[in-house]
């Protein structure tokens, strides 16, 4: 198992790699390992990104435009790698990207880069066998979405197929941050439980500390996406310190929070 839940929840941090540009990526994502999140996804960027919100598109639309490819995000997994044994690091991608590059070879170049496995966001269950043998021989674990909407039957083949932790999405829709946590996220959780003792990784909306902590109560993890790269978009030129501050103010809600309940 290459992730360790050591925290409840355990943060796992989203970057767009290539926005605003590589070099400073790879800060961002050295600060935020240093400040505590215990997984990083580094985002391949798409030019057409229909699971994301406008925030996730914008940081795209600016990683496309100085040509951030999925060949620079591998590269930049094995610099981050070389800085960083602890934490966790999967590639978040689509899978055309994959697809042009080819599978087999995806697999071969993750793995040396140093990575854990890798999320393809729009790829099936159903279509899945090839991505999930290559990636068995290297050793990468495999992370499928799961949905409020998905049914029984569903959940338990993704919890089948799935290898180091399950991606449950709190709630329907694109990613973006939100308000309140709906309560849909915890009862897909609990579903989940029936199927797999897998850690279990809730994402899609989570964007203030006390609700990255309101998931420690049901869940080994939680995803924060779309507010990092809004605090990337909104702090040009202190990138990196900016999002080291906000992941800081996440994990220490939830920090104070366990020790009250111990």
């Amino acid at each position: 198992m290459p992730f360790h839940f050591d925290h409840k929840p355990s943060l796992v941090a989203y970057v767009t790699c290539g926005d605003p540009d590589l070099l400073t990526t790879r800060e961002i994502v050295l600060a935020a390992i240093e400040a505590g999140a215990g997984i990083i996804e580094l985002g391949v960027p798409f030019s057409d990104p229909l699971a994301d919100g406008p925030v996730i598109q914008r940081a795209s639309e600016r990683a496309l435009e100085h040509g951030t490819s999925l060949e620079q995000v591998l590269k930049l997994a094995a610099e981050i790698r070389e800085h960083s044994q602890s934490a966790g690091l999967i590639v978040f991608s689509y899978l055309n990207p994959i697809l042009q590059m080819g599978m087999q070879k995806f697999c071969k170049v993750a793995r040396h880069a140093g990575l854990d496995g890798a999320l393809i966001t729009d790829l099936p269950v159903e279509e899945s066998a090839e991505y999930r043998g290559e990636a068995r021989k290297n050793d990468l674990v495999t992370i499928f979405l799961a949905a409020p909407t998905s049914t029984d039957r569903r959940l338990k083949q993704i919890a089948e197929v799935s290898t180091g932790f399950v991606y449950a999405i709190s709630r329907t829709g694109v990613t973006g941050a939100r308000q309140q946590m709906p309560e849909d996220a915890s009862g897909l959780v609990r579903r989940l439980r029936r199927f797999t003792k897998l850690p279990v990784a809730v994402g899609f909306g989570i964007s203030t500390p006390e609700q990255f902590a309101s998931v420690g109560k049901f869940a080994e993890a939680a995803v924060v996406g779309s507010a990092i790269v809004q605090t990337i978009e909104r702090n040009p030129g202190r990138e990196a310190s900016a999002v080291a501050e906000f992941v800081r103010q996440l994990t220490a809600v939830s920090s104070q929070l366990s020790a009250q309940n111990r």
